[in-house]
């Protein structure tokens, strides 16, 4: 939007900008796209779950499923993680449909008991223990870290992942940092993938910030391109066994947006040192995830290439969502707001004016269209600049977007020009 419009210009801008807010308003739309839900369309391609089972309950391990035991997750289960992750099966463990679960867990150990044991133990004499957030970054990590206690230190994130000199000079500089969350392919909410230099970078933080140091390294969107020719993640386990800092890096994935999201499992992968530890203290909490479910998924599942042809079908679904949402802002947005054009993942980020991201939730709120709440995607859900806003398009089906999309254009057009005539009055 020009700011060399003038008052009278802009007063114009905004009575029109207001009369189609208001017709907006008047369509009575009911729209949510706060979450990064599967559509419907998504979870049905996964149906054949329930009919693999077929009453046998026989792993390919020889294991009967309905049983106790098999903390660790029934080898072809695990197997299953290992290819999602790029690491030897016997570095995973299985749990159950949310990997949130185990990062919690994870941390939870690491707090009290030690990464590996008891002499490692991060809370010591009520320090104040931190932690690195990259941003914008993924709610819920931070929401763990808080409930933890940790104190939440921002790291901006770059097209080419975390800035990595910040990263350096911060965990150098304090030993009070315990550890950094990443999203490390399509990056929620942003969809940047770490560069090969980044990876390379990460690998090395064990030397710098210590043997304690962890970092949590959530490959959500593992294999959720949108596109053949998206990149190719670098393989964190190898460069940091290569730097023999294999223990600083634990890795997550689940099952949750390949086949279904409330019923999914879970994968936690680590080096053996870290895994043994872990492990006493998964033990006392449980004797086993349910490796009915396990089956289920190894049976449909069966090999990597079956992940990629099923993810295939899930890009079919999301891939134009995702090019219709981009279509508005391009076709819209071009001189008020800048946003990411994702190759894969759940997300995109879209930056409005300073001061404004709030408001742009509030007036689409008002119009029928519900947003990730401003702030959300920071710790503590407070923005500094209260400029960021996750869109989330995956749930809604096409014509739902069209009708939303609309009103989201509006909101910051109108958010914009009022920014305009108050600095202009």
């Amino acid at each position: 939007m020009n700011k060399q419009k003038t008052i009278t210009e802009l007063v114009a801008m905004e009575h029109q900008l207001s009369s189609h807010y208001s017709d907006l308003q008047n369509q009575g739309l009911q729209l949510d796209l706060t979450r990064g839900k599967p559509s419907p369309e998504q979870l049905d391609l996964a149906n054949l779950l329930d009919r693999d089972l077929d009453n046998d309950y026989l792993s390919p391990d020889n294991i009967d499923v309905r049983n106790y035991g098999q903390l660790e997750g029934l080898p072809s289960a695990r197997q299953l993680g290992a290819s999602l992750l790029g690491v030897q099966d016997t570095d995973v463990i299985v749990g159950g449909n949310a990997s949130l679960t185990l990062m919690y867990q994870y941390l939870l150990s690491a707090l009290y008991w030690g990464p590996l044991g008891p002499n490692t133990a991060w809370r010591k004499n009520n320090e104040q223990l931190k932690f690195l957030c990259v941003v914008p970054g993924y709610d819920r990590h931070f929401t763990i870290t808080e409930d933890l206690g940790f104190e939440m230190i921002n790291v901006e994130m770059l097209e080419s992942g975390p800035n990595m000199d910040t990263v350096e000079q911060l965990v150098a500089d304090d030993p009070q940092i315990k550890g950094i969350w990443c999203v490390p392919k399509y990056q929620n909410p942003t969809g940047h993938t770490f560069s090969d230099e980044t990876v390379e970078r990460m690998s090395l933080l064990g030397k710098i910030a210590g043997p304690d140091f962890r970092i949590m390294w959530d490959n959500a969107y593992a294999v959720h391109n949108l596109y053949d020719s998206s990149r190719v993640l670098k393989n964190i386990m190898v460069c940091c066994k290569t730097a023999n800092t294999q223990d600083s890096v634990i890795m997550f994935a689940s099952t949750s947006k390949i086949t279904r999201a409330g019923s999914g499992i879970s994968f936690i992968a680590a080096s053996p040192d870290n895994l043994s530890h872990f492990k006493k203290r998964l033990s006392v909490q449980t004797i086993g995830s349910n490796k009915v479910n396990q089956l289920r998924h190894v049976r449909f599942l069966r090999k990597f290439a079956d992940i990629e042809s099923l993810m295939q079908q899930h890009a079919a679904i999301v891939r134009p969502k995702f090019e219709k949402v981009i279509h508005y802002l391009q076709s819209h947005l071009k001189d008020i707001a800048t946003w990411t054009e994702p190759r894969g993942g759940y997300f995109l980020s879209v930056n409005v004016a300073s001061g404004l991201a709030k408001e742009v939730v509030r007036l689409a709120g008002e119009a029928g269209v519900k947003l990730t709440p401003a702030g959300a995607t920071f710790p503590y859900k407070l923005d500094p600049a209260d400029t960021n806003i996750r869109l989330a398009p995956t749930y809604p089906n096409l014509d739902e977007l069209q009708a939303a999309m609309p009103v989201f254009i509006t909101a910051v057009q109108l958010a914009s020009v009022r920014k305009l005539l108050i600095q202009k009055d």
